[in-house]
């Protein structure tokens, strides 16, 4: 019997990520509390900058996306904040996406599945993907569980069941 696999990935859907940039721009727009505050929040390749005339208002902008993309489904794990800036008038902060796992963190999740998963798994590192191949399917399912029961510091998503 062949053996079965699947791929984990650190990916960002790019449609809900605008769909919560555009959701959270139309609420900026018509919040009573974001009128005459010169906030917005734009995306441009893997930036996403939030302005605004006042610090507080700047990080309150960047609450309201984050509870844009929760509800997308986007996890936070896969943005990365930085520090308000003064910039000329404006406050800005600037947001970027990560996708894909770094070597060490793949080395991370093997290692987890070495030490604490079923021992008829293979773990190899391809790129910014890990294949987890086994042959079993009750082996990979609890690899999964596993996974997903670590306290990972980056999103993970699971692709090509095979």
């Amino acid at each position: 019997m062949a053996d079965s696999s699947f791929d984990v990935v650190s990916k960002i859907n790019q449609a809900e990520l605008d769909n919560a940039i555009n959701q959270c721009s139309r609420e900026l727009e018509t919040r009573f509390d974001f009128k005459n505050t010169g906030t917005n929040i734009s995306k441009s390749g893997e930036k996403i900058t939030i302005t605004s005339e006042t610090e507080e208002r700047a990080k309150a902008a960047l609450e309201v996306f984050k509870e844009k993309l929760v509800k997308r489904s986007v996890s936070l794990k896969s943005i990365e904040a930085g520090e308000p800036e003064l910039s000329g008038k404006e406050h800005k902060i600037v947001v970027t996406t990560k996708e894909g796992i770094s070597q060490e963190n793949a080395k991370k999740v093997t290692k987890l599945l070495k030490d604490s998963g079923p021992k008829s798994i293979k773990a190899q590192i391809q790129g910014d993907e890990l294949r987890v191949s086994s042959k079993s399917k009750n082996d990979l399912q609890e690899a999964i569980a596993l996974i997903k029961g670590a306290n990972l510091d980056f999103a993970v998503q699971f692709t090509n069941y095979r």
